[in-house]
């Protein structure tokens, strides 16, 4: 089939090809609703337990240098706690923190409000919310549980809580629309296209029809005559 071919056959069956995309746009238009507003912010924290010189070395005759046992305890810790942040306990502490501070947000909308992450020493959680107030609030409580309550995470302490410093405050920023909200109705006007493309071919190949000297031709036989197309 030749591109000349294929262009006869789109002009022909034009409303198959368009009619597809055009009810996908409008039940797009008619469904569509602009993306939530969400607004985020970033914590980094450190975690350590101080070094303990007492247990450096005496009594047992083992010696090691405490302070950099207290790092790679540090490494440990933050570890700890990326795994903590994404808890329940976790999500529950924070949203009972927060009604300490006047603020109402259940367990479950904090637990789908935090993520964490880590490397070496350091721990970052990312907040995300409708609100810059509610995620404000959240960095508070947040930070506040983390430096005071870990010792819930950590049996091996004792009941002693490990160090917590945050490292910075929370930067509220308005997030952007995430790439699938953006071309959401485009990806539906074209796979309405290519539904149209292929009614297109299907009607072309299934028409019983000969329209052309050409395809006549192509049956073996041979043709006498035309009739020209009326022109106005």
């Amino acid at each position: 089939m030749e591109f000349r071919e294929y262009f006869v056959a789109v002009r022909r069956w034009w409303l198959l090809l368009l009619t597809p995309a055009v009810i996908i746009i409008a039940v797009g238009l008619a469904t569509y609703q602009p993306p939530s507003t969400r607004y985020v912010a970033a914590i980094h924290l450190s975690a350590s337990l101080p070094p303990n010189e007492d247990m450096a070395g005496g009594s047992s005759g083992t010696y090691f240098d405490p302070d950099y046992f207290s790092w790679l305890t540090s490494e440990y810790i933050v570890a700890g706690l990326s795994d903590w942040a994404e808890t329940g306990a976790f999500a529950g502490a924070v949203s009972r923190e927060m009604e300490t501070r006047d603020v109402r947000l259940s367990a479950t909308a904090v637990s789908a409000a935090i993520s964490s992450d880590y490397e070496r020493s350091e721990l970052v959680l990312y907040l995300g919310a409708s609100s810059p107030e509610y995620v404000r609030e959240l960095a508070l409580a947040s930070t506040a549980v983390m430096q005071n309550q870990n010792a819930a995470a950590f049996p091996q302490l004792g009941g002693r809580n490990a160090i917590v410093v945050a490292l910075d405050e929370a930067d509220v920023t308005l997030a952007s629309p995430d790439l699938g909200a953006r071309v959401n109705l485009l990806l539906r006007v074209a796979t309405g296209l290519v539904v149209g493309v292929l009614l297109v071919f299907a009607a072309h190949y299934l028409d019983p029809f000969t329209r052309s000297r050409s395809e006549v031709e192509l049956l073996g036989l041979n043709v006498i005559g035309e009739i020209p197309r009326e022109r106005s």
